[in-house]
């Protein structure tokens, strides 16, 4: 019985024409079906561009967190210095204050000066369909034919086999989200939501901050929601989170809803309330607690699924050592 090497000695012509018949009939067929999702902004029309980058200054005035505010930025690409220009311009409803102070983030963490002329953001160009072909034609044979000369000058000596790495084990928080079964609204009698998310926070995770997109069957892009931490309490390491903010920001509302859960220990201070009050409104954190936002077309249910506090040296029911969310979104019936 001819071995896998032989086999291919034997026939490494025929595979060569192979691939490449493969590559000539499939790329083209495949070519038409391609649909580019889960991108960044830098690719969408300047109007939503424009509509993205208020948002995520409206979110930096309830969430000062810089590595967030410089992630949206870079999000929009080159359009981010023009648009901001225009949103300085013209603030249609945002804190001018905001504005200056969410430039000045970007100025001091990526040196950028975020001032200029606002130009017509132009959408990334893609290759010639005739050069993506010959590209990747050229690629596929060249892989083909390594492989190949890689096998025939193979000596038939044994190899070891290696010892299987243990890949990256999920994330505490990640393991606590897949293993939580989401609620089937259908079975309630009430209309399945756009999307439908389960986040966990752990203690630990100080960089804590889920953000997910809002969008139609169509692709259209409706806005965004998210949850992050609001307020620590104590000192050391890891940091102690007493409070989570829920977000939900609406392409259509100029304004982003937000609402802070807060510990039993934190509602029931009144210097942690004081400090958090601007957020939005304060909500005390329980199991099974359903918290809604809304906004101009969409609404927002969280529901905490899990909750387990920390029990170290700290007062009672101070900080999480767990939370479990379910997000789900739907489109306001009027807006539908």
């Amino acid at each position: 019985m001819k071995s896998a090497l032989d086999f291919v000695r034997s026939h490494l012509v025929p595979i060569i024409v192979a691939v490449a018949v493969g590559l000539a009939v499939g790329t083209p067929l495949g070519w038409g079906t391609v649909k580019v999702v889960n991108t960044t902004p830098a690719v969408m029309r300047p109007d939503l561009q424009e509509d993205y980058l208020r948002m995520a200054i409206d979110s930096f005035r309830v969430n000062r967190d810089p590595n967030l505010a410089v992630r949206r930025w870079d999000d929009l690409g080159t359009a981010a210095a023009p648009m901001f220009v225009k949103v300085q311009e013209d603030p249609k409803g945002l804190d001018p204050a905001v504005i200056v102070a969410y430039g000045q983030v970007i100025q001091v963490v990526k040196g950028q000066t975020v001032s200029g002329t606002p130009t017509e953001s132009t959408p990334a160009a893609f290759p010639s369909r005739t050069l993506v072909l010959v590209g990747a034609g050229i690629v596929l044979l060249v892989l083909a034919a390594a492989v190949a000369l890689y096998l025939l000058r193979r000596t038939g000596r044994q190899r070891s086999d290696p010892r299987p790495s243990a890949g990256a084990q999920p994330s505490q928080a990640v393991q606590a989200s897949r293993g939580t079964t989401k609620t089937d609204f259908a079975s309630l009698g009430v209309a399945p939501p756009i999307t439908q998310n389960m986040t966990t926070y752990v203690l630990g995770d100080d960089l804590y901050d889920e953000s997910f997109s809002i969008d139609t069957a169509s692709g259209d892009f409706l806005g965004e929601y998210g949850v992050g931490v609001s307020e620590t309490i104590g000192v050391g390491e890891p940091k102690k989170v007493t409070a989570l903010e829920i977000w939900l920001f609406d392409k259509n509302d100029i304004k982003t809803a937000t609402k802070v859960l807060m510990s039993a220990h934190a509602y029931a201070d009144a210097g942690i309330r004081a400090r958090l009050e601007a957020k939005g409104e304060l909500i005390e954190i329980q199991p099974q607690r359903q918290i809604m936002l809304e906004t101009e077309t969409v609404q927002l249910l969280a529901t905490v699924v899990d909750l387990q506090y920390g029990d170290g040296a700290m007062p009672e029911k101070s900080y999480f050592e767990r939370v479990t969310l379910e997000l789900a979104i739907w489109r306001k019936a009027d807006h539908a």
